[in-house]
């Protein structure tokens, strides 16, 4: 049969117009048409985009349903997402008329059963947390992934970003002879010398994390306000279906969840110091709507799909724009509306103008009397801040902004940062000849 102009088996196809899939996304089609040759592929798109049935199509479009031996062996990085990939993939696989064997492994089951149950017979698909599959094929030698025709590996940043490095380079060497395909919202440079090891002969499929029209984009200035005063202004004005508000680090996750369940709201919490059982709760009570509203940091919230996401709240800016985008992408899914508000001071000019260059178009709003109305926005202020080099930068973390403020503050901040700036300059310069002496 054939769906959006591909040739592909039936039972696929059905599975496909079961989930009411239209045509392919973008980067569906980028990996379908790089099928083609033998070259291992790198795939680089946001959250949403459909990068799991990029590399689940493939697989069962060349799976031998008769042949009872590991096809394919996918890698990721949590328990969380790796059930989600085996939802999926079970999906596809029921409408097939032959039985199809996968399996899910990914900690916290009977070691020596599933041992058993391997010497007695292999899955055709394979599916777990590096830890785990390590285990199964490497420690234990059970589990025979060395016949794999596909290794993948779905977000691959995440997955050293939680310490699977050593595992995932163990596992890569015994699968060294299938055909590698590697995906991933960002492309972290602590993981490049990994993908240089072993992804020889690639194709790089890199689908621009544009903003979706879908997505509207709302960014309010702090303008000295306490933040989380301004969190709070804006919860009382919004009536999310469900939120996700992000903060970088865990401490402060922990402080919003204690602040505003304080305030009456019913907020859960996802950050890393979660047992993997803790995680599950979080994740059942938020699909469950006993949450309303659920606080995150990006990695603890990273693979982690949770459906009618309607409001996403940037506590804090990611320190990469890139993660922005993929905090963007929790909403607006499924062809439903979604919106972005970002908290942002003065000192983040300079991220929001790498933001406005990946084609982000926002809409400026500001508190006044607790009221959000429109604000004509930072790039009309004739006395904006905003840094120009790396020692304006640092000067200015030093220049606390003040919570009250007096006429001509502004310029006055902007006098200190500058003359501090040109101190740190002037030391730099200095340290630097002593050390060329």
């Amino acid at each position: 049969m054939v769906f959006d102009g591909l040739e592909l088996k039936d039972y696929i196809v059905r599975a496909l117009k079961d989930l009411r899939f239209e045509s392919f996304t973008e980067v569906q089609k980028a990996v379908f048409n790089k099928m083609t040759s033998e070259k291992n592929i790198l795939a680089k798109s946001k959250t949403g985009s459909g990068k799991t049935h990029a590399f689940l199509i493939p697989i069962f479009q060349d799976l031998e349903e008769k042949v009872n031996k590991v096809q394919a062996t996918i890698v990721a990085p949590t328990k969380e997402l790796a059930m989600q990939i085996y939802k999926m993939a079970q999906h596809i696989a029921s409408f097939s008329p032959d039985r199809i064997d996968i399996k899910l492994y990914s900690g916290g089951t009977d070691r020596l059963k599933e041992v058993d149950k391997l010497e007695l017979n292999q899955p055709q698909i394979v599916i777990g947390t590096p830890g785990k599959i390590k285990d199964l094929s490497i420690t234990t030698n059970a589990l025979k992934i060395y016949t794999s025709k596909y290794f993948i590996v779905d977000e691959v940043d995440m997955t050293f970003e939680n310490g699977f490095q050593e595992d995932l380079d163990s596992i890569t060497e015994v699968v060294k002879d299938a055909r590698c395909m590697f995906f991933s919202a960002t492309i972290a440079e602590k993981i490049l010398p990994y993908l240089k090891k072993y992804m020889t002969n690639v194709e790089f499929v890199d689908i621009n994390n544009t903003n979706d029209q879908k997505i509207e984009h709302i960014w309010i200035p702090l303008k000295h306000k306490e933040r989380f005063d301004v969190l709070s202004m804006l919860l009382k004005t919004i009536q999310p279906y469900l939120c996700i508000i992000f903060a970088n680090k865990k401490e402060t996750v922990i402080e919003l969840q204690g602040k505003l369940a304080a305030e009456g709201y019913f907020v859960g919490a996802m950050h890393g110091d979660l047992t993997p059982r803790e995680r599950k709760r979080v994740l059942n009570d938020c699909k469950a709507l006993k949450y309303q509203y659920l606080v995150a940091t990006d990695l603890a919230a990273r693979g982690i799909d949770i459906e009618g996401v309607s409001h996403i709240i940037n506590y804090e800016l990611p320190k990469d724009y890139e993660f922005y985008l993929h905090r963007s992408g929790r909403t607006g899914r499924m062809h439903k509306d979604g919106i972005v508000y970002s908290l942002y001071e003065d000192i983040d000019d300079e991220y929001l103008d790498s933001l406005n260059k990946k084609k982000i178009k926002p809409s400026y709003y500001e508190f006044k009397q607790e009221e959000l109305v429109p604000y004509k926005g930072r790039n009309t202020r004739a006395d904006r801040i905003k840094p120009k080099t790396d020692y304006q930068k640092e000067a200015a973390k030093y220049i606390p902004e003040a919570k009250k403020v007096k006429p001509g503050y502004k310029k006055k901040r902007q006098a200190q940062i500058d003359d501090l700036a040109s101190r740190l300059k002037r030391n730099d310069q200095k340290k630097k000849k002593r050390e060329n002496r």
